[in-house]
């Protein structure tokens, strides 16, 4: 990312008064505190050592400027991997509780779990523990309210869709049918004709950062390949190859069987496929190279050739129509997600995101959370957080309360928690640790070696989700585009909120209305490979102060719509930014996972049970969606249970 430049700054709107706060990582501002906030940064959360939590808490949906894992959620955690957080911890404090189930997490898999559990054992006695002031995890709800619209904007923050019907898990379709969630109703909601109808597409804005300067190309309808690559700054060559690529490209694997050919993509990388195999012209590869970022957050140089294959689509990653490869059925080198999803339909979604099935679940355990915990009521409903963690409260959800250990007692289990300003203890009868695995090895260091080394292994994907309320989208709709893809710029996508309504909420429908835009950034270093680039690509993204991902992304809204009269001074009226720096779980892929799929896989061994702890989370699966999540918190209760 490039320096923020003073003038420019000022023509974005940065000095306009909107709220934002501009953090560094928590371990980087602590200098100065004292006792445990010396090398946590924790007295960020409650004004440090002896601070008390608020009354009342704050609304954590409405809050804007940096969000998910910002310092307040990472200080304790990054505490404990660099050796620092015990150090000065001091003694436990017990707190006198004890618990049939404590959960360590509060996402999708954490809160599935704790509602599995209570369905089986009515009366038991459940705490769900989480580092961050919100529930939900990765799924987040981003509400806006004031300005022209009389009701508040709302939008996901994280996890946008639950994906389509056709390829949820048994479990993920049981949890849904006992939430009252009906997969037609959802889809429904969508209206996927608002845009089109309005004559609003999709493009691709080849940038200054990929191609020295900026040109937006938008896909006609029915349109040819000829007519946008035509439009495109790129060399003549690379036009010829990529109309080629699009159109008609040859079998590169003449006289291969099949199953040959599948293997032979499945070691090569989509980058690689496009130079070594079909030998393009290397702008070819540049305007490809940020085609899987939005979706999977790595580049097409650590996006597989056999998964950009099975996710090929229209003018998507071209250039494997010659191969002959049977579309009927995924490869079985594909990518556990490519293969679910293989031929299934469009995702449904609620307003907010999964957001909506975590305060549906937590509204069921915990009275007085939600107005409804309808799937028709969700969206629209009043929420009390200050009903999480009553005293007395048969089901707690304790936020802003980091695990720093868990351990197995024989028969029951001890896990301590830092509450802000002391190191606290509960007793539990048994333990879901339904949070990032790379963590738990910290936790539970008496884990068998094999497994630690499994733990570690499950490295998560960083991702940004930003969410922009707009005063309207009149320039979009002079634009022509609804969604565009960046070539090489650090947002990697832009895009209209999808228009999805619930009853008593309306999407917006005229472009004189305000409006969610929604934006998506990468940062892992995919040159580097997944797993070394996701590391890698964290630590870069934990130094970016807020104030630079705002004008980032200010900048970019600004040179795709500035032609057609947008102003980021009046025009942008809240940002907040979602850093998931542990953001989508990572999936075995090929070439990188040479032992995938025989096995064996390394979440065998990180998710075995250890005494009364069990292990959850969608990187126990692994796998990204809502469902692999259930999947995962409902094996973790079998675990204890059977």
């Amino acid at each position: 990312m490039s320096d923020i430049d003073p003038r420019r700054a000022r023509d974005l709107g940065m000095d306009r008064p909107i709220s934002r706060r501009d953090f560094f990582d928590g371990f980087a501002v602590a200098a100065g505190a004292a006792a445990v906030g010396a090398v946590t940064g924790i007295p960020l959360l409650h004004g440090g050592r002896g601070a008390r939590r608020p009354v009342e808490p704050p609304y954590p949906p409405a809050l804007t400027g940096l969000r998910g894992d910002d310092p307040d959620a990472l200080s304790v955690p990054h505490a404990l991997r660099d050796g620092r957080f015990w150090e000065h911890a001091g003694a436990p404090h017990p707190t006198g509780e004890s618990y049939d189930l404590v959960v360590v997490g509060a996402g999708v898999s954490g809160v599935t779990a704790a509602h599995e559990w209570l369905r089986r054992d009515p009366k038991a006695r459940v705490l769900v523990l989480d580092n961050h002031d919100e529930i939900g995890g990765h799924a987040r709800r981003n509400e806006f309210r004031g300005g022209a619209r009389p009701g508040p904007l709302i939008g996901p923050g994280g996890s946008p869709s639950l994906g389509p019907p056709e390829a949820w898990t048994p479990e993920g379709k049981e949890l849904l049918a006992l939430l009252g969630v009906e997969p037609d109703t959802l889809a429904g909601r969508v209206d996927r004709e608002l845009y089109p109808g309005l004559g609003l597409r999709k493009g691709v804005m080849c940038d200054r950062e990929a191609f020295g300067h900026d040109r937006l190309v938008a896909f006609e309808p029915g349109g040819r390949a000829e007519d946008w690559v035509s439009r495109l700054p790129i060399a003549e060559q690379a036009r010829r190859d990529l109309v080629m690529l699009c159109t008609d490209p040859p079998d590169w694997f003449s006289g291969m069987a099949d199953e040959e050919k599948e293997r032979r993509l499945a070691e090569l990388t989509y980058s690689a496929f496009l130079l070594e195999v079909c030998g393009v012209h290397p702008d070819v590869e540049r305007f490809c190279r940020t085609m899987p970022c939005a979706r999977w957050g790595l580049g097409a140089d650590a996006f597989g050739a056999i998964d950009a294959w099975g996710t090929a689509r229209r003018w998507d990653f071209p250039g494997f129509g010659g191969l002959g490869l049977d579309r009927g059925k995924p490869s079985r080198f594909n990518s556990p997600t490519v293969r679910k999803e293989w031929d299934a339909g469009a995702p449904v979604r609620f307003p907010e995101g999964n957001q909506a099935l975590v305060r549906m679940l937590v509204g069921r355990m915990v009275p007085g959370f939600a107005g409804s915990s309808s799937a028709d009521g969700v969206t629209t409903a009043a929420y009390d957080y200050a009903r999480l963690d009553r005293p007395g409260g048969r089901v707690r959800v304790r936020l802003s309360s980091p695990v720093v250990s868990v351990r197995d007692d024989g028969s029951a289990a001890t896990v301590g928690y830092f509450d802000g300003y002391r190191l606290r203890t509960v007793s539990a009868g048994a333990v879901v640790l339904a949070c990032w695995h790379t963590v738990i090895p910290y936790l539970v260091p008496e884990l068998p070696a094999d497994q630690r080394r499994a733990l570690r292994a499950a490295v998560k994907t960083p991702v940004l989700h930003a969410t922009v309320r707009l005063r309207d989208w009149r320039a979009w709709h002079r634009a022509g585009v609804r969604a565009v893809r960046w070539t090489g710029a650090y947002w990697c996508q832009t895009e209209l909120g999808r228009p999805v309504s619930a009853p008593g909420y309306q999407c917006p429908t005229d472009p004189a209305e305000p409006i969610l835009a929604h934006l998506v950034a990468a940062p892992s270093r995919s040159e580097l490979g997944p797993a070394r680039g996701a590391a890698a690509g964290r630590q870069e993204l934990l130094k970016v102060p807020y104030e630079e991902l705002e004008y980032t992304l200010r900048d970019q809204l600004t040179r795709l719509l500035e032609p057609h009269g947008f102003d980021p001074a009046a025009d942008v009226e809240a940002v907040t930014v979602n850093r998931w720096g542990h953001g989508y779980a990572p999936e075995y892929r090929r070439p990188w996972d040479g032992f995938y799929p025989d096995g064996p896989l390394p979440a065998e061994a990180a998710r075995r049970p250890f005494g009364r702890i069990a292990i959850a989370n969608a990187d126990a699966e692994p796998g990204g969606g809502f469902d692999s999540a259930v999947t995962a918190a409902y094996r973790a209760v079998d675990d204890l249970t059977r």
